[in-house]
């Protein structure tokens, strides 16, 4: 039996209204309606459940009726085949893993499902919960069913809530299956961007160069021994062959950029707990050496990897020597590649699918085949498109001139800020707050001449299209503890110019005057705050970028779709600040 079949077999038996029922319980007349034809289901420890047991209870005892109790009502709700104990929380964070693994549009689900954007938003980031969890559930899990059709797609569903794909084959198992898994509790799921997001907010470059000493690193003059081409068999002389292969580029006279691929699978490679230091300490080597790389990466991987893999790689990209690219076209799943090629040496091997220790890897230093290697190697290259741009210090020119240009052209651009936006600030206060501080006129002047340009940006952009920016609400207890900093990343300026609380309050008002004045300015408050070092910048549908502060500023402009997507659908936990 059904919640709202026992409900109203209660309401036969005592021979009572809704209304009455309502007056009694304390529950609204409309949830009532709701309850008893089916369109809602009170959780099994809710208030509202205990409320609607003890009106009917007390009905029963004025009416006489004594075999009708409390408790015996209560037990006879939680036999019901629809009371289902739901745990808001892991709701909330089913829905998010949900979202980003299946890099759902979120603007779409919600047309299709009549859930408000902005109330998804709150839903999401832990700020609010469904009232109806079971109804929300309902509907995501209808809108996966009839969205997520294709093969690929289905096979996608299958490995998040861990059954086979022809278990989906029908819409109707599809639904019921990630209904269930939307409302289950699962063994912790790591949000591979939120835990990308996390490192990279803390990661300190200089501490980093300090913990493996790579300031004190000495590239070797010592000529390395090796013939003058070497074949290698199996995973083990794979390893060899790559340690082989940076010795021989490290210790040439060549500084030739080095172009890098593998599509090889890492997983018995990581097995052998000596090798990553090996290959570590060469590549730092190289990139002490001052040779830079162009690493086409593989990304034909699940998601979570991929990130992993992008997570061990940012130390490199910091230091403004390595190039991301990736390979668009999906690979083909039989023939696994190898080619790796310096100024001096050229690493070549094959291997097929399941018969990775039967791989072959070819070592040269033959100047004719290193030249025969390196035309295969750019021409891969030629076909690689960018994973990301990556703007340090040093070419912030070319970072501004990118913004500028995309400032033209159209689409919604939606900010996850750590510090309010330094072109809603009026000039005239920033000038006061920088007379406050002790800085050059040089820095001074550079200041007030980035945050001219980041209002033109601005502007030229709300002419036609929205901008949206998120932006964390501080009380005076959570300022004194994180207090906000005046957002200068754009101009990778690492000196700290610290607000007062005072000075805080005057900026978010001149914001909330900047929406005011601006009708294509969104700017939501919200009590997220996970990030003090990052901002996250977003053209939907074009590109992500993530801007790192400090240690070091720099800024990740990220175009591969399945990656933006995941960085466009990502939403800060609501923290709490005294954790």
């Amino acid at each position: 039996m059904k919640f709202n079949e026992k409900l109203n077999e209660y309401i036969e038996i005592l021979d009572c209204t809704a209304k009455e029922l309502s007056r009694c319980s304390g529950i609204s007349t409309t949830t009532i309606s709701r309850y008893r034809n089916g369109e809602r289901v009170p959780e099994i420890n809710s208030d509202a459940l205990n409320q609607l047991c003890s009106a009917i209870a007390q009905t029963a005892k004025q009416k006489q009726i004594t075999e009708i109790t409390h408790d015996s009502i209560r037990e006879n709700f939680l036999n019901c085949s629809d009371i289902v104990t739901i745990n808001k929380e892991n709701l909330r964070q089913n829905f998010n893993t949900l979202i980003s693994v299946l890099n759902i549009n979120i603007s779409k689900l919600c047309r299709d499902t009549n859930y408000d954007v902005s109330t998804v938003f709150r839903f999401r980031n832990g700020s609010r919960q469904p009232s109806d969890p079971i109804k929300f559930a309902d509907s995501i899990a209808a809108y996966v069913s009839k969205k997520m059709e294709s093969t690929s797609e289905k096979a996608s569903v299958a490995e998040l809530i861990g059954c086979t794909p022809e278990a989906l084959s029908g819409s109707s198992e599809c639904y019921e299956k990630v209904r269930d898994w939307l409302i289950g509790e699962h063994e912790k799921h790591e949000d591979n961007v939120s835990q990308f997001l996390e490192k990279l907010n803390a990661f300190d470059l200089n501490e980093y160069i300090k913990a493996i000493r790579f300031d004190e690193l000495k590239v070797p003059s010592v000529p390395f021994q090796l013939p003058t081409s070497k074949t290698y068999t199996g995973i083990k002389e794979m390893m060899e062959s790559e340690l082989d292969f940076l010795k021989a580029t490290v210790l040439s006279k060549s500084t030739e950029s080095v172009i890098m691929y593998s599509d090889m699978p890492m997983e018995e490679m990581s097995k052998d707990p000596e090798f990553p230091k090996k290959w570590m300490f060469g590549m730092a080597m190289m990139l002490k050496k001052g040779l830079h790389l162009n690493m086409i990466h593989n990304i034909d991987r699940p998601f979570n990897e991929m990130m992993l893999g992008l997570e061990s790689w940012i130390p490199m990209y910091m230091t403004g020597q390595v190039s991301p690219y990736y390979l668009k076209n999906v690979h083909n799943n039989v023939f696994l590649h190898f080619l790796k090629v310096s100024g001096t040496a050229a690493l070549s091997g094959e291997a097929i699918v399941g018969c990775h220790s039967d791989g072959r890897y070819y070592l040269t230093k033959n100047k004719s085949e290193v030249a025969y290697y390196r035309k295969r190697a750019e021409a891969l290259l030629n076909n690689a498109h960018p994973l990301m741009d990556i703007y340090r210090k040093e070419n912030s020119g070319a970072l501004n001139a990118f913004l500028l240009a995309d400032s033209h052209i159209s689409g919604k651009r939606r900010n996850i800020l750590s510090s309010l936006p330094i072109y809603t600030m009026e000039e005239d206060y920033l000038k006061r707050l920088l007379d406050k501080h002790s800085l050059s006129e040089t820095d001074r002047q550079s200041i007030l001449s980035y945050a001219e340009f980041q209002r033109n940006t601005a502007q030229e952009i709300l002419k036609s299209n929205v901008i949206e920016d998120e932006i964390p609400t501080l009380s005076e207890e959570e300022f004194r503890q994180y207090p906000m900093l005046l957002s200068l990343s754009g101009m990778f300026f690492e000196n700290d110019i610290v607000y007062t609380y005072d000075d805080y309050l005057e900026h978010l008002k001149q914001t909330e005057r900047y929406a005011e004045h601006n009708k294509n300015y969104i700017f939501k408050q919200t009590s997220a705050h996970t990030f003090r070092n990052l901002q996250i910048i977003m053209h939907e549908g074009k590109w992500a970028m993530i801007s790192k502060g400090k240690s070091p500023a720099i800024h990740f402009v990220i175009h591969h779709p399945k990656l933006r997507k995941a960085i466009e659908n990502f939403i800060p936990p609501v923290t709490d600040v005294n954790c």
